[in-house]
């Protein structure tokens, strides 16, 4: 068994839980008001932000046995650069105000969450941030497209306001392959630990960040 497939058997039970929050589940339903899809917007530009830096961090701390990592990092940098704006771009196109979300502060789950991330490169196995990256690259390739899709038609909101989730989505598989690819060639068995340990530790995170955003306003319940 190669070890991306070793790396989603072990992550299985932690990634169901994440899926099963209930936020998530009333996103692919529709089932969420604007408020709430804002919120989740501003969370994700919290912590999208941290992306390129999280990279460059991690690439800085790589030893020499993981050296090979290093221009795959670059690659995916140079893919990265810029995303958080897409999500300023989104929430201003929803009627928000992007000042407000970029100057706010993130909520304490999304500040922990890109704390462990930080944490993990520069006190334990910095090869241990793929796992973040499973975490949020498989979420949102599972989901994003479906959640956008429901949102759009139940807020009645323009192509412009989901220009961080489409592109997150189900077009984005050839990223996937890359992902899956790189995965793939990881040998150390302290490295696959790092991953794994990572992987899970972020579903509980990400979830976290779920959990906390608003619940549905009382205006709109029941309809």
């Amino acid at each position: 068994m190669q070890f991306y497939d070793i790396l989603c058997q072990h992550t299985e039970p932690q990634r169901q839980q994440l899926l099963g929050t209930p936020l998530i589940q009333q996103a692919l339903t529709g089932d969420i008001d604007l408020p709430q899809y804002v919120a989740f917007l501003t969370q994700a530009y919290h912590h999208v932000k941290h992306t390129v830096p999280l990279m460059m961090a991690c690439g800085s701390r790589l030893g020499d046995e993981q050296g090979w990592l290093r221009q795959s990092i670059a690659e995916y940098i140079e893919e990265e650069i810029g995303h958080e704006e897409w999500i300023l771009s989104d929430i201003a196109a929803c009627g928000g105000d992007p000042k407000l979300a970029r100057d706010s502060r993130p909520l304490p789950a999304t500040e922990l969450m890109v704390a462990y991330a930080y944490h993990g490169i520069d006190r334990g196995n910095p090869i241990g941030f793929f796992g973040m990256v499973h975490v949020l690259e498989g979420t949102s390739t599972a989901l994003a497209t479906q959640a956008a899709q429901t949102i759009q038609l139940r807020l009645d909101l323009p192509d412009a306001a989901f220009s961080y989730l489409t592109s997150h989505g189900s077009l984005d598989l050839a990223h996937v392959a890359f992902f899956v690819s790189l995965m793939n060639r990881v040998e150390r068995a302290a490295d696959r630990e790092a991953i794994i340990h990572s992987a899970r530790m972020m579903y509980r995170l990400y979830g976290d960040i779920f959990r906390s955003l608003p619940q549905r306003s009382a205006s709109l319940a029941g309809v």
